[in-house]
């Protein structure tokens, strides 16, 4: 009998509640430290979220009930694609000549091709439901603004999205996608606002950042009564709604027969797919005492968790979004350009700040070029091309299944494949012609953005 390649649950089998981490932080003896208003200092209430966001993401944000239920017209959308596949990298593992048991989970069979409409199909109904006709975001690579576009159609709503330029111009078939599914998308920093005005004053040539393009995402919103704005990721109720990808996981394996994972991996950018596949797996480590080792990856050349620093800051460059304590490189880092945009985020999430804080997870960083060799072995076994964000969970995975082979070991790795990278064929491009290069950021520009990181008592 051949072994199990992948499990696929049925519709029957879909999370019916989002799990809140933050029910079980107090247990591990991490504290979560309020956001901050940009102006006061002063943590910040609901009424000053109000202009952003619907009062159910509000709430949402701030529970503390362990699980929320997701409503039956979320649901409905959802079996579009969940649950998603977990496959056993059988193929890969023989290539990598490891005795590792590697399990990835599918996130690019969503109709945007990743993790993102997870949090985009739950923002639009809420939004819907408060009477908002109309959403402006930011997005860096396009998996965000393309999931978001998707979910306004869904539920008939506006979309304007800010796509930082680099990407603007290295991934025009992610703004065609977006296009395509109804919305509005500009490259950031773009004339339309005074953030993105006051930018091209000093550099017109910037290519922009996520910090910059959040800046006139929240500027649109703020100034249209019939808008909100969109985040796809760090904030609380963005991970929230990822859970539903690691409580799958934890059904797939037992359905697989596999062992308790040693090790689980994602890429890191702002925190949304690596908490939402790692969180039920953490609470297993914190409520029930199992020890799975939990990696975030990162680029180097945007090493918010391994070489920022764990304070206050503004969540964008114009200093309009709240000050959240979390691992930052500083407001106004505008990282290097390279492919994996959705990873080019100065900050990391409130809440992977303080596991990783607290110790409760690792973080690494590693090279472009690292990550498309990673990819491409990856892409000639399993069959998968990923996109650039992903091939950093590829790579550690990879890292990990190399050092079984040397040690004996027969660790069991899972990873989540956040989604697919048809529209990054010319990252691809660039690696297979000699021409990609690594960035690691100067220590010197880092310590020049921390400078500025605001003052609080």
């Amino acid at each position: 009998m051949s072994p199990l390649t992948k499990v696929i649950l049925s519709d029957q089998d879909m999370p019916t509640h989002w799990y809140n981490i933050n029910a079980d932080l107090p247990a591990a003896g991490v504290e979560l430290p309020p956001p901050l208003h940009p102006v006061t200092g002063n943590p910040i209430g609901p009424e000053d979220l109000a202009p952003l966001f619907p009062m159910a993401l509000i709430l949402q944000e701030v529970s503390t009930d362990r699980y929320i239920e997701i409503p039956e017209e979320i649901q409905d959308v959802y079996r579009l694609w969940r649950p998603t596949p977990l496959f056993r990298a059988h193929r890969w593992e023989k290539a990598l000549d490891t005795p590792a048991k590697i399990y990835y989970k599918y996130e690019g069979t969503s109709p945007s091709g990743s993790h993102k409409p997870n949090t985009a199909v739950a923002q639009a109904y809420y939004n819907k439901q408060e009477g908002v006709k109309r959403l402006s975001t930011e997005t860096g690579a396009g998996q965000w603004g393309s999931a978001l576009s998707f979910a306004c159609q869904v539920f008939g709503l506006e979309c304007k999205v800010y796509m930082v330029r680099v990407s603007y111009e290295q991934k025009p078939y992610r703004r065609i996608l977006m296009e395509t599914y109804g919305a509005t998308v500009v490259p950031s920093p773009s004339p339309d606002t005074n953030a993105g005005r006051s930018i091209l004053e000093q550099d017109p040539d910037s290519p922009g950042s996520l910090g910059i393009a959040i800046s006139e995402a929240v500027e649109d919103a703020v100034m249209r009564e019939d808008t909100k704005y969109s985040l796809g990721s760090v904030l609380n109720h963005v991970l929230l709604h990822q859970t539903v990808i690691g409580q799958e996981v934890i059904k797939q394996l037992e359905v697989f027969g596999a062992d308790w994972p040693d090790v689980l991996i994602a890429c890191t950018g702002g925190g949304s797919n690596f908490g939402g596949f790692a969180f039920p797996f953490l609470r297993e480590n914190i409520v029930n005492g199992k020890s799975t080792r939990v990696v975030a990856v990162e680029p180097t050349a945007s090493p918010s968790l391994t070489r920022g620093v764990y304070a206050y800051d503004y969540g964008d460059t114009a200093k309009m979004a709240p000050m959240v304590k979390m691992h930052t490189l500083g407001h106004d880092f505008v990282p290097a350009p390279i492919h994996a945009g959705g990873l080019r985020y100065h900050g990391m999430s409130a809440q992977v700040s303080a596991l990783k804080e607290a110790g409760l997870i690792e973080a690494v960083s590693v090279h472009q070029r690292a990550i498309f060799e990673a990819a491409i072995s990856f892409a000639r076994t399993e069959g998968i091309v990923v996109a650039p964000e992903t091939a950093h969970a590829v790579r550690a995975a990879m890292d990990e299944a190399l050092a079984c082979r040397e040690s004996g070991e027969s660790k069991t790795i899972v990873f989540n494949l956040s989604g697919h990278g048809h529209f990054d064929l010319a990252a691809y491009d660039a690696y297979l012609s000699g021409q990609l290069e690594d960035y690691e950021y100067p220590e010197e520009r880092i310590q020049e953005s921390l400078a500025h990181l605001p003052k609080v008592g």
